[in-house]
């Protein structure tokens, strides 16, 4: 099969043949039709996990996929053979993933099947985004009229984010720069929004001079972002801002880490096929193409980029 697959860690990521993988008791074989593009696949490809996760080279990349079950191990019951499903490779180890025509997933997390009305593309994109954004969103759980400042609001988890809270009733505070930035997260939901590349500070307090309820930390300084809250106040952190940093303030942290259940598949699934939840794609880049997706990613996106790895 074709993978996109680190050799070794003193390598970039290359387009390359490896055997076909057989799924183990418990494990799914999937023919991968799309995937996406995370911040977790470039930490991998830059070596900043490698003191945190076993590496079983060659390392396949790829977090997100749709496809098609292709082959079941011993003991799986949730799906079979021809059923469709999408979802999050989650494994204790790094060498199985989805920028590859066929990858082996486990029946236990990260997989359900797909609800008809959901596009295939949008559910390639869907898993570990989606995810982090209805956990981070759960996590602060805003109440209608709270303020919600959301920090990477224009990315893929942040554009999820937005809606969700609106649709809450939440007075949702976006970051974003003037023009097409702002444009983006305000077709989204977004009440407001902040110029990021400014004065973070002055700009929120000129929209809530005593602070806001909650905030969700995807991006930029934590620290910073927590010191705009309100006494009393709740911030959900993708970047590891957790209770310890802000002990000796009057809020609560929390540090949310995506973990792809099939009921929070399900949800997001079931939301973004009635239209509830739209999941903006920049742009769609073929298997071979994914060392460019890499590049716009790094250079900032309005939503997901998706990787179509085959018919």
């Amino acid at each position: 099969m074709r993978a996109i697959a680190l050799a070794n860690l003193e390598t970039q990521p290359d387009l390359q043949d490896l055997p076909v993988p057989e799924p183990a008791a418990g494990e799914v074989l999937i023919r991968v039709n799309t995937a996406s593009v995370n911040g977790f696949d470039l930490a991998v490809a830059s070596g900043m996990l490698k003191e945190m996760m076993v590496h079983r080279f060659p390392v396949v990349l790829g977090k997100d996929f749709v496809g098609t079950v292709d082959a079941v191990g011993e003991g799986v019951s949730r799906v079979g053979v021809g059923d469709e499903v999408f979802g999050t490779v989650m494994k204790q180890f790094l060498g199985d993933g989805s920028f590859a025509e066929y990858v082996t997933v486990s029946e236990s997390i990260g997989l359900t099947t797909i609800p008809d009305g959901l596009d295939h593309e949008v559910a390639g994109v869907l898993g570990l985004a989606g995810t982090a954004a209805a956990m981070s969103v759960d996590a602060v759980a805003p109440l209608e009229g709270e303020f919600l400042l959301i920090c990477g609001a224009t990315g893929g988890v942040g554009a999820m984010a937005v809606q969700l809270a609106a649709a809450g009733g939440a007075e949702v505070i976006a970051t974003a720069q003037p023009g097409h930035e702002a444009d983006f997260v305000r077709g989204l939901g977004a009440k407001h929004t902040v110029d990021y590349s400014s004065d973070l500070a002055a700009g929120l307090r000129a929209i809530r001079p005593e602070g806001v309820e909650a905030a969700i930390h995807l991006a930029g300084d934590g620290l910073q972002i927590a010191g705009l809250l309100a006494p009393g106040g709740r911030i959900a952190s993708t970047l590891g801002l957790g209770p310890d940093q802000v002990s000796d303030l009057d809020m609560t942290a929390i540090s949310v880490m995506a973990t792809p259940e099939a009921a929070i598949l399900d949800r997001l699934a079931a939301d973004a096929a009635s239209g509830q939840l739209r999941v903006p794609i920049q742009e769609t880049f073929g298997l071979e193409d994914v060392p460019k997706a890499f590049v716009t990613f790094s250079g900032g996106t309005l939503g997901k980029l998706a990787i179509k790895v085959s018919e």
